[in-house]
């Protein structure tokens, strides 16, 4: 038998039952025994008796009563396709035996959906095992269309180290993005609030003035500094973002507000790049991609077993790299982190 746990619900675990966030845990443990330790009142979050479709929230603490040692099966055959266990693992940056970090490929969700199947990250990770009995976890999320780095945890323990320090924004968050036009001021910091659209399925945001959040229903306060490293003329800026807090969509939400929107980013007007007026893509649009231009760059962040700081960096992908090129830029030409001496 282990003892009582006591654990906390990581960053983008919120909002889910109990009984598939337990489980997600301790794979073995049956229905039968959460809802036991529900009625004997053994099972609670932040320290009140609870029902196995209690739903929980990020940064809950729920304490787990002592469970049986079961013995972990060996993991079932992969049945991923060989191409796809290929193309993940040539996405591994960087490993050790507690983390493993990914250049996430642009168009791969983080996670499943309506129609994906296992091709997603999460569903991938049998092919990221790298002989572990326990499959890695994903730790925070990109969007599809969004590449870069990517963390994951290999064990419980790291998982709710890592997420415990996103949580507390103990992290830096850098993102390159070529947008249209040229920001003024170059530098700055976005703080207007964000609210989805509505509409079932739809992740659209909308923006709100920061004065406006508080009587916005369901507005979340949102914050994003952002720094141009270079520009072509007036029509499209190579601009580094940081988050400072982590709304869906919020890089590409935020850019779009002040007037520069991301390229290849349709949902958000930055797909204009074929202009043949004297708009920001007149004259550059037929020789770039119209994938989205944006992508997690480097990720600071502090080892949770070794409390070494580490530096992940993530190359361009080929789209993106293929439009440096073109416009002329070099990445050698922009700091690690545009941000550093910032108050």
């Amino acid at each position: 038998m282990s003892g009582v746990r006591m654990l906390t619900v990581g960053a983008d675990e919120g909002d889910q039952r109990l009984d598939r966030w337990l489980r997600k845990q301790f794979p073995n443990l049956t229905q039968g025994a959460i809802e036991k330790m529900c009625r004997k009142g053994e099972l609670r979050v932040d320290g009140g008796r609870v029902t196995s479709a209690t739903r929980v929230a990020e940064g809950q603490t729920v304490r787990v009563p002592p469970l049986p040692d079961v013995q972990q099966p060996a993991p079932p055959p992969s049945r991923l396709a060989r191409s796809d266990e290929a193309m993940i693992q040539a996405a591994v940056m960087w490993k050790d035996e507690h983390i493993i970090v990914l250049n996430k490929p642009p168009g791969l969700a983080s996670q499943g959906g309506s129609g994906q199947g296992d091709r997603h990250v999460d569903g991938l990770t049998p092919a990221l095992m790298f002989g572990y009995k326990e499959r890695p976890k994903l730790v925070h999320r990109l969007d599809q269309d969004t590449s870069g780095v990517l963390l994951l945890a290999r064990t419980d323990r790291v998982a709710r180290g890592l997420s415990e320090a996103l949580r507390h924004r103990n992290v830096r968050k850098i993102y390159w993005a070529a947008v249209a036009g040229v920001p003024t001021p170059r530098a700055g910091t976005i703080r207007f609030g964000l609210v989805k659209e509505g509409g079932r399925g739809n992740e659209k945001m909308r923006a709100v003035h920061p004065r406006e959040v508080e009587a916005t229903p369901g507005a979340k306060r949102a914050v994003t500094e952002f720094a141009t490293i270079e520009n072509a003329g007036g029509r499209l800026s190579w601009v580094a973002m940081q988050l400072v807090t982590g709304r869906t969509h919020q890089l590409r939400a935020h850019m779009a507000e002040i007037g520069h929107p991301i390229l290849g980013d349709g949902k958000y007007g930055g797909s204009a790049q074929e202009n043949l007026g004297d708009g920001w893509g007149a004259g550059v649009g037929g020789d770039l991609s119209r994938k989205l231009h944006l992508h997690a760059r480097t990720l600071i962040v502090e080892h949770p077993i070794t409390k070494a700081m580490l530096t992940l960096t993530a190359p361009l992908p080929p789209h993106m790299k293929a439009t440096w090129d073109y416009l002329g830029w070099n990445e050698k030409d922009a700091p690690l982190d545009p941000f550093e001496n910032r108050e």
